[in-house]
């Protein structure tokens, strides 16, 4: 690993919101060169891509820094209950079955679509598929199927189960890197044309958006302006749960692996699951008190600025350049999410699905509670407890799905 730039972690941050900064004031800059530019290019992507640049020319690197970890443990569930915290469950409950079934489709996409892109893949180029023993490439595929229906959890269970060889799963875990996340760059780009993609799916997207504008008319309603003191309640409430459920995480986790290892497969043995299924659940709860007014004096706007910083550190985690230190394999995961991506649309195109039930049910399956809700952010920040919610499911259908498809890839490998 080349060593970046700068390592500093400080440094790293103020490179990060230096980036969030540029794109924030271009993109609400009068210029007409601006205005043009973020009408075909959405600012989450640039927010998302401009860190992946920085970390590919060696500036700085996602490897070496920890503000990823930070992000992912302490903003991410602090943003979720400042975003869920006014939740309406029952206008989310009107969403319909369109979403569930979206989600299901991606996981169907990710198992059948490993198998095809190892068939094609090795009708052109049968060496790729090649190795023996803990070797085989595709048990190495297998922690890649584990990460893009679940998360991590999932991915280091087939490790396990299939016993996958420690120098094929580093080189599996670029691969999952990359093709998670140059897909998430076209669900983002979709985000900012989602109205003509609409349009070509026929897809109704009136519960989607009567929500938003149920939940903007709440906001204007408690909306105030706030002082000094309702910012520090705001981030008291947002990180004082976020404490909580990292503590309860802390003691469920490991009791679970004690006294009922086999719920491992469920990935309730992984701390960092409990901790978004707890943050969540309390947000939800708060949700039917008075603390949901905590949104009139900008929760959601303060959770939406975590979650921007949580993309930064996400595309930080992205090196293009590694697609050439075994290009075979990446040419394999790229297919898979070719694969994946066409079931979806033509799901949504048969089901006239709005686009924003593909890319969450999508990203809920590929990457987890770490990026469905930026996702489902990206439409509107009150819906990213949708992305939590069906990340939870992905988690835990994900270790069956994925060893589906790692016999799957096992019996067309020979």
């Amino acid at each position: 690993m080349v060593e970046p730039i700068f390592k500093n972690d400080a440094i790293v941050l103020g490179i990060l919101m230096g980036i969030l900064g540029f794109v924030f004031i271009t993109s609400s800059s009068k210029h007409p060169f601006w205005k043009k530019f973020y009408k075909y290019i959405p600012g989450l992507l640039l927010c998302y891509f401009i860190p992946s640049i920085f970390n590919s020319l060696g500036i700085i690197s996602g490897d070496s820094s920890n503000l990823y970890f930070v992000a992912s443990r302490y903003l991410l569930p602090t943003s979720l209950v400042l975003l869920t915290i006014s939740i309406d469950l029952h206008e989310i409950k009107k969403l319909g079955s369109k979403a569930l079934i979206m989600f299901f489709t991606g996981t169907l996409g990710i198992i059948i679509g490993g198998p095809l892109a190892i068939i094609i893949v090795s009708a052109v180029s049968p060496d790729i598929i090649g190795g023996s023993g803990p070797d085989s490439v595709w048990r190495g595929l297998s922690t890649v199927a584990g990460s893009w229906i679940g998360g991590g959890a999932n991915q280091a269970a087939m490790k396990e189960v299939f016993e996958v060889n420690d120098s094929i799963f580093s080189a599996m875990v670029a691969v999952d890197v990359i093709g998670a996340n140059v897909w998430m760059a076209f669900l983002l780009y979709g985000t900012g044309i989602n109205n003509k993609i609409d349009s070509w799916f026929q897809a109704d997207a009136t519960s989607i958006n009567e929500l938003k504008d149920k939940i903007e008319a709440y906001q204007a309603q408690i909306l105030r302006i706030p002082n000094t003191s309702d910012t520090v309640k705001v981030l008291s409430v947002g990180f004082g749960i976020t404490a909580f459920a990292h503590f309860g995480a802390d003691i469920i986790a490991p009791t679970i692996l004690q006294n009922a290892p086999w719920l491992s497969r469920f990935s309730l043995t992984s701390s960092f699951f409990w901790l978004i299924v707890l943050s969540t659940i309390i947000s939800v709860a708060l949700s039917f008190t008075k603390a949901r007014e905590l949104e009139g004096v900008g929760a959601s706007r303060i959770g939406s600025v975590f979650i921007y910083i949580l993309v930064a550190t996400i595309g930080m985690k992205m090196n293009v350049m590694a697609v050439f230190d075994n290009p075979g394999l990446f040419i394999i995961g790229l297919i898979w999410m070719a694969i994946h991506a066409f079931i979806l649309i033509a799901v949504a195109k048969i089901i006239k699905a709005p686009f924003f039930f593909l890319a969450v049910g999508s990203q809920a399956n590929v990457g987890g509670a770490a990026s469905a809700p930026v996702v489902a952010s990206a439409f509107h920040p009150s819906l990213a407890p949708v992305g939590v919610l069906l990340a939870v499911l992905g988690y835990a259908i994900g270790t069956y799905g994925a060893w589906l498809c790692g016999i799957l890839m096992q019996t067309v490998s020979g």
